[in-house]
């Protein structure tokens, strides 16, 4: 036995938003994952891109809570629940609305066990634009975050519940004609730094995904380094390459790529976007399909071993050549071979099964009482 950490590798319910919550679990087993992110998008969100909605959050019981574990023990499978939208800017109504959401997968987490199953609920921050372009514009966005989510994580410390935020800039998630493309406050490592200085409960931390590092220019081996390990609850297993474009060499790879008027840029010969996504010259893959990408797994997966990392990988696949073809045997074979790509790296070998992983710890039935929904006006 060669001593590597156990890691599990679950799926993330994104990429199959049009499968039940049963076809869901079969598939995840058959492509080798031993456990879900389920992914509980409000179903009047606005969001237009990877979501799924995996639960009925509406009804949501400690006898729905009983089921689900039984669900998921028998198929021997580990669970976590996640939204992601902006929570502290946009328009206000919605803004709202995701607060009151993201309490309400609080509540759910809560039922079914929380920090105890290892059941955490991922979320964005997101950015507020009308704040961010004032001076001090970021310093007023760290404020805003700490009013908006001090009470949501005190409430999620006294149910027992972690909240861990997704690092993506959401890059494209305004129109191209705005020239930031960072729109999402945890994006990088010293605003998550920051974030736990302003609140520094223990009841939230972070999904760390390298890819979006990747294209930044920024080594995640050394962001694992430098960052609090205790924070980090999940990996997203999802990689970049990075594209070798007349674009890049014209906007370069630092800022992003700018819309200008079609009729100039066409006289002047240069690159403009393509949509609100193409302005930062990558494509998303996962790792082991489809070709090589720009990151070192090998020294991703040690640095995290040696700092004590046990938490599951989680693969979101947005694969242009997987899930993007809308093609569900192309997303199974990408999830199913990225899982083959990782297994040598996080499982010790097995005389009889090669590369395999040991056990899944059954989720246990929390002996709790029903809690009601909260909405932030409460808190």
């Amino acid at each position: 036995m060669s001593g590597k950490l156990n890691n599990p590798i679950w799926v993330m319910s994104s990429a199959y938003e049009k499968l039940s919550l049963d076809e869901l679990v079969t598939t995840s087993k058959e492509v080798g994952a031993q456990g879900i992110d389920l992914c509980v998008f409000r179903k009047d969100g606005t969001r237009e891109d990877h979501t799924a909605t995996h639960l009925d959050y509406e009804n949501f019981s400690p006898d729905s809570a009983r089921v689900l574990i039984e669900k998921f023990n028998q198929a021997g499978l580990g669970l976590s629940l996640g939204a992601f939208e902006n929570m502290i800017g946009g328009d206000p109504a919605e803004r709202i609305k995701n607060q009151n959401h993201l309490l309400r997968l609080i509540r759910i987490a809560h039922l079914l066990g929380g920090d105890a199953n290892d059941v955490r609920v991922g979320t964005f921050v997101g950015y507020n634009h009308k704040l961010g372009n004032e001076i001090d514009g970021f310093q007023k966005n760290l404020d805003e975050y700490k009013r908006v989510f001090e009470p949501i994580v005190n409430y999620a410390e006294s149910l027992g519940v972690t909240i861990v935020y997704e690092n993506c800039p959401m890059e494209g998630w305004r129109s191209s004609r705005y020239s930031s493309t960072y729109n999402n406050l945890p994006a990088v490592l010293a605003a998550r730094k920051l974030m736990y200085a302003l609140i520094p409960s223990k009841a939230h931390g972070e999904i760390y995904d390298p890819s979006h590092d990747i294209w930044q220019n920024t080594n995640p081996v050394e962001v694992i380094e430098n960052m609090d390990i205790t924070r980090l609850k999940r990996i997203h297993v999802k990689t970049t390459r990075n594209l070798k474009t007349t674009a890049r060499v014209e906007w370069g790879g630092m800022y992003a790529m700018q819309h200008v008027d079609e009729s100039l840029a066409s006289l002047a010969g240069v690159t403009i976007p393509k949509h609100d996504w193409d302005r930062h010259h990558y494509e998303a893959m996962l790792p082991g399909f489809g070709g090589t990408d720009h990151m070192d797994w090998n020294d991703f997966v040690a640095v995290l071993h040696r700092r004590g990392f046990n938490g599951p990988f989680e693969i979101e696949n947005e694969a242009k050549n997987s899930k993007d073809t809308g093609n569900i045997h192309a997303t199974n074979q990408g999830f199913a071979n990225c899982i083959r790509f990782l297994s040598p790296l996080l499982w010790d070998l097995d005389s009889d099964k090669g590369y395999a992983f040991k056990s899944t710890k059954e989720l246990v039935f929390p002996s709790l009482k029903d809690v009601p929904e909260v909405t932030i006006d409460q808190l």
